[in-house]
């Protein structure tokens, strides 16, 4: 079979080796965005017994990582992740921290760029009397360069939304501690380890588009390929647990694409419509004039640039900038 390209990679999963997979058949850059959940290399297969956990509904057949396999397998998987992305597309890989040396030392051998180490802070529920609780995971977030890399910055949050407190929710948002907490689902099938819904919304909703092409290379529950159908973009991927594979890729048939669009933050109608858009020639001249208007009138700076802002649909600051390129 040849190697398929963006078209017949639509929400066409695998029950195999992704690196094995991937190689067969994916064609170079045709993937707008990783998310994957590798294996940790800690005995996931036996975390039941670590956590005193009641596994009755996980499925069998979780595929484990040996320690001392563990930087060539993280190698094999990251070049062909590597490979697989467009030129400007974005991978996030959610790691614990025991082997994740192996993870950022296969990442330096490729040519992905590093944008951000996101620390997610979740509840876990582990009593220990000897050491901190471990509460956290990491979330490395890469590009390869080469082409335009899609960030949808005021997805979620408008630029000039703010908390009780006058704080940007934007900037909140987009900080590198991020606290989501995990799902329970008692009395229902799951795997090893599932990502949040709210977690996979916000890796997606940032970096990639509706119609987008969104690959999880360890599928796992299916939970990346579930959320991207649901906002309306594109999943493929691998799964080696036959079992999973077979139940997982069932229940995502069921999703219908965009149901999760209802569902997910939508940002409030911002006053600065034309925030982030240069500025015309013309469009600064006018700025200019009216600005000094506004001052033989009487206004202060401050209050001149806040009576212009929604005229222009622009912030103080950008507006602050133009007039100083003036030399106002």
């Amino acid at each position: 079979m040849p190697q398929l390209d963006k078209l017949a990679l639509r929400n066409k999963f695998f029950n195999m080796d992704c690196v094995q997979g991937a190689s067969e058949y994916i064609q170079d850059g045709v993937v707008d965005l990783i998310v994957t959940d590798p294996p940790y290399g800690i005995a996931g297969d036996r975390l039941d017994k670590h956590y005193n956990r009641k596994e009755e509904f996980v499925i069998d057949g979780y595929v484990e990582v040996p320690r001392e396999q563990y930087f060539a397998f993280s190698r094999a998987w990251i070049q062909q992740a590597a490979r697989i992305l467009r030129p400007g597309g974005s991978i996030y890989i959610v790691s614990g921290y025991t082997n994740l040396p192996d993870i950022l030392n296969a990442l330096r051998e490729t040519n992905l760029r590093e944008v951000n180490h996101i620390i997610w802070k979740y509840n876990f529920w582990v009593y220990t009397r000897r050491k901190y609780v471990s509460s956290h995971y990491h979330i490395l977030y890469y590009v390869k360069p080469g082409g335009q890399v899609t960030f949808n910055t005021f997805c979620r949050f408008g630029p000039d939304e703010r908390d009780t407190d006058g704080r940007s929710l934007n900037y909140r948002d987009r900080e590198d501690v991020w606290v989501i907490n995990r799902e329970y689902k008692p009395g229902k099938p799951k795997n090893k380890n599932e990502l949040p819904v709210e977690l996979l919304k916000k890796m997606i909703l940032y970096s990639s588009n509706e119609a987008d092409l969104v690959c999880d290379l360890f599928l796992g529950s299916f939970s990346t390929a579930k959320v991207a159908i649901g906002l309306n973009r594109y999943a493929c991927g691998f799964e080696l647990n036959a079992q999973a594979f077979a139940y997982q890729q069932a229940e995502t048939e069921k999703i219908a694409p965009g149901s999760l669009l209802s569902t997910s933050r939508v940002r409030q109608p911002s006053l600065w419509q034309n925030q982030g858009k240069p500025w015309h020639e013309d469009e600064k001249k006018r700025l200019l004039e009216e600005y000094l208007a506004l001052r033989a009138e009487g206004l202060s700076k401050k209050a001149a640039i806040e009576a212009l802002s929604p005229r222009y649909g622009r912030g103080y600051f950008s507006i602050l900038n133009v007039l100083k390129s003036e030399g106002v």
